[in-house]
């Protein structure tokens, strides 16, 4: 595994579980948008690394990271306090099922994620390809809090953004929610669904596995729900590399 240095352009703590960081992007690292890498420190003199999605488009010359902190956590004890000009390895080559050609094409993508799970889909609601495929692309994102919904004013604004505005064409619709605080949408995402909420509040249809394709990132127990839900309740084919399907999810690491 080709092992590469970057440095560090951007540090940003949200709260005392969450922060976000930008690094410069070697020449030859190479991604598709939804896809992870693996990314540390040095430590002992030996890399220390975990697995973490790419949360920036693939057309651009750096790359953004969105972490959880764990107090005692080997890495992100250590990451947490990574400072602009520091240095950061990672490896070179993408990896990663949450991406377009695992699904097939349709009318909405429903990206669905809790906590740092959106990671992925921060990468894909800015990615060209994403709306090649689909009429509308939808987030729902929860968290437990207001203030650790990180990314909401970006989201909010994407359509009318400069640049990636004209990268979704008006075509994205964001639902954000907490669980544990007033909020204009409080509940976990998997009841919004479920019950139907979300489709009246955002105005599209019900989801149609003969139109519709979902991705999915989060906890565990979310994500095994949302499996549950699209396999069981309605006849969904999860998608893989050999043969696109109805949904996706990350299984090779989950939101502790």
């Amino acid at each position: 595994m080709a092992i590469v240095k970057e440095t560090v352009l951007e540090v940003k703590h949200y709260t005392d579980r969450l922060f976000h960081f930008r690094t410069t992007r070697s020449s030859g690292t190479r991604f598709r948008d939804g896809e992870f890498l693996m990314i540390g420190l040095e430590a002992e003199g030996k890399p220390l690394l975990r697995a973490y999605s790419v949360a920036s488009p693939n057309y651009e010359d750096y790359m953004e990271w969105f972490s959880i902190k764990v107090p005692d956590g080997p890495l992100t004890s250590r990451l947490q306090h990574m400072q602009v000009g520091d240095e950061v390895i990672t490896n070179t080559k993408a990896v990663g099922t949450l991406v377009m050609d695992n699904l097939k094409s349709g009318r909405n993508l429903y990206m669905l994620a809790t906590g740092t799970g959106v990671a992925p889909f921060m990468s894909l609601v800015r990615g060209l390809e994403t709306y090649e495929k689909y009429e509308k692309v939808i987030l729902l994102w929860s968290t437990r809090e207001v203030k650790e919904l990180a990314f909401m004013d970006m989201l909010e604004n994407l359509n009318d953004h400069p640049v990636w505005g004209e990268v979704t064409q008006g075509k994205f619709l964001f639902y954000p929610s907490v669980t544990r605080e007033d909020f204009k949408n409080t509940g976990r995402i998997t009841d919004a669904i479920f019950n139907g909420s979300v489709y009246d509040k955002l105005g599209v249809p019900p989801f149609d596995k003969d139109k519709d394709s979902a991705m999915i990132c989060g906890s565990m127990e979310m994500n095994m729900e949302f499996k549950r839900y699209f396999e069981d309740d309605l006849g969904c084919v999860e998608g893989s590399s050999n043969t696109p399907g109805d949904f996706v999810l990350e299984k090779s690491f989950v939101e502790k």
